[in-house]
């Protein structure tokens, strides 16, 4: 999906190009999401909620790590670069090629720089489980260590992904970076139900190797069509790149931070007991659902836009604005829904198989103390994005280093002395410090918030989502007695419709966001 003959969309038509490529990109990722889910389903019904499993995802959190300490930083530090080359463009042979060389010098230097880091972890795999994982015993640790280095192939393979599919994104091809969840998913759920039986979760962790590579294939495709071909390159001097290494530092922090906080999480479950990291990434998994559909789709298409909007205040403050806005209309009910019928949810989803009662327990208690975590992930996530097109990045990661504070020291107590509620909690309230400390420094800073709106906004916001809560409470207790997966239609329908009725009520500026989304609807996609 590009934009027509190289004109640039300002304004209304800015708008509705944003929301088309966000509708196309959401329903594209629903696909992958559903797979997801049932990657998830697969996994839990497999593996249940225990030990083993515990190891599997302390492997992951190691290979974050790797990630987030350069492929991630890179890839968001590529967008704006390479956003600002393509509204700089004109169709000379010349300028396509420069984008081809900042992208390949790009690509070779963070695969290098993954690679040594790779090989440095693999190394010292057994130390490294040590620390990240202090109350596991000698068979979970050995089982730790083997499937860390396992998945710790896959870095390079999700920094090569990430970074293609960013060079896609900034020339408005949102179609491929979509759809790479799809051959992931299924390779992972062909691993855990054919392989994971015999071979455990070592199935798991090829699978996701195998995955990987997977989604790097399915990002070739666009690359002829965009006009940039990749070649090995460690052209360090290139102008572009090293405007990209500019912003990469405070991203490469900001990135890490995330990670550490996912780190400190699981080395405290798993002194907890044996199954509380399985059952606290379950119920994250569920969070981050509408996080991946709806949010992420949201900001594939807004980023860019942000990005050339950056000089133009005014439309800066708009686009903010609007991305607040669907946020909210989007994420409250979502919430609401999540605490009220957390048990429900869980069950629907995950109880069979080797996912017992106590599993679910365990997890829905996790889901609950998460649900605050929806809308300030959601609505952190636009905010930062909106720095980072600002050229901003410094200010996002001094943030992220005191919302990170808040989380470790919330696990070392809180979740020390509750276990899962404990744990659940810091995180969500070092998201909501997050967003809280990110909005006040972009409007203090920058002056791309209304602050008078956005106060209007949360005013109206918390309106509506009381009659929800209250709702939401009344038909749960109703319905109780009916089986699990009746309560959550129940729930979920009152919270959508009593929140959307109660903001049309209201007439708030974000009720135009409802209408758009309702007008969107009607077309035929292939019309944008």
């Amino acid at each position: 999906m590009s934009s027509e003959s190289g004109v640039r969309p300002r304004g209304r038509l800015h708008t509705s190009w944003i929301a088309g490529a966000a509708i196309l990109v959401t329903a594209l990722t629903a696909v992958s999401t559903v797979l997801g889910l049932a990657r998830d389903v697969v996994i839990a019904a497999v593996f249940g909620a225990g030990g083993e499993l515990d190891g599997y995802f302390v492997a992951l959190g190691l290979m974050n790590v790797a990630l987030g300490l350069l492929a991630g930083a890179m890839s968001k530090a590529a967008v704006p670069v390479l956003s600002r080359q393509y509204a700089d463009e004109d169709a000379s042979r010349r300028n396509r090629r420069r984008s081809s060389t900042t992208m390949s010098v790009a690509i070779s230097a963070t695969v290098t720089g993954l690679g040594v880091a790779t090989l440095v972890m693999q190394l010292f795999a057994a130390e490294i489980v040590g620390v990240l994982a202090p109350g596991f015993g000698p068979a979970e640790a050995e089982s730790a260590e083997q499937l860390t280095r396992i998945v710790l192939i896959a870095t390079v393979l999700v920094a090569g992904t990430n970074l293609l599919a960013a060079a896609a994104q900034s020339r408005r091809t949102f179609f491929w970076s979509a759809i790479q969840g799809v051959p992931f998913n299924l390779s992972m759920i062909v691993a855990a139900a054919v392989f994971g039986p015999q071979y455990g979760v070592t199935a798991l962790a090829w699978g996701f190797v195998a995955g990987s590579a997977a989604r790097l294939l399915a990002q070739l495709p666009p690359l002829r069509r965009i006009g940039i071909r990749i070649r090995p390159s460690l052209r360090l001097s290139d102008p572009d790149f090293r405007a990209m290494l500019r912003l990469v530092p405070p991203l490469l922090v900001g990135s890490a931070i995330g990670n550490v906080n996912t780190l400190v999480d699981r080395a405290v479950g798993s002194t907890v007991g044996d199954g509380v990291i399985s059952s606290l990434s379950y119920a994250w998994r569920l969070v981050g659902l509408a996080d991946t559909v709806l949010i992420a789709s949201l900001l594939v298409a807004l980023y860019p836009a942000l990005s050339t909007a950056a000089a133009d205040t005014a439309e800066l403050r708009r686009l903010i604005d609007r991305g607040l806005s669907a946020t909210v209309i989007v994420l409250v009910p979502i919430c609401v829904g999540t605490a009220v019928a957390a048990g429900p949810v869980v069950e629907t989803v995950f109880q069979r198989g080797e996912f017992t009662a106590d599993d679910a327990s365990q997890t829905a208690t996790a889901l609950l103390w998460y649900a605050p975590a929806v809308l300030a992930l959601g609505w952190r996530e636009v905010i930062v994005r909106a720095s980072y097109a600002l050229g901003d990045t410094k200010r996002p990661v001094a943030v992220a280093v005191v919302a990170m504070v808040v989380n470790v020291v919330g696990d070392l107590t809180l979740g020390v002395a509750y276990g899962i509620p404990g744990l659940a909690a810091s995180t969500s309230l070092s998201l909501v410090v997050a967003a809280a400390g990110n909005t006040w420094l972009l409007s203090r800073r920058h002056r791309a918030v209304e602050v008078e709106a956005l106060w209007g906004l949360l005013g109206r916001t918390t309106v509506s989502a009381a009659a929800t809560v209250g709702a939401a409470l009344g038909v749960a207790w109703l319905v109780r007695d009916t089986p699990a997966i009746a309560q959550v239609a129940a729930v979920g329908t009152v919270c959508l419709a009593v929140f959307a009725g109660i903001t049309l009520l209201q007439r708030g500026p974000e009720t135009s966001v409802l209408r758009d989304a309702t007008q969107l609807l009607r077309r035929p996609l292939a019309r944008r």
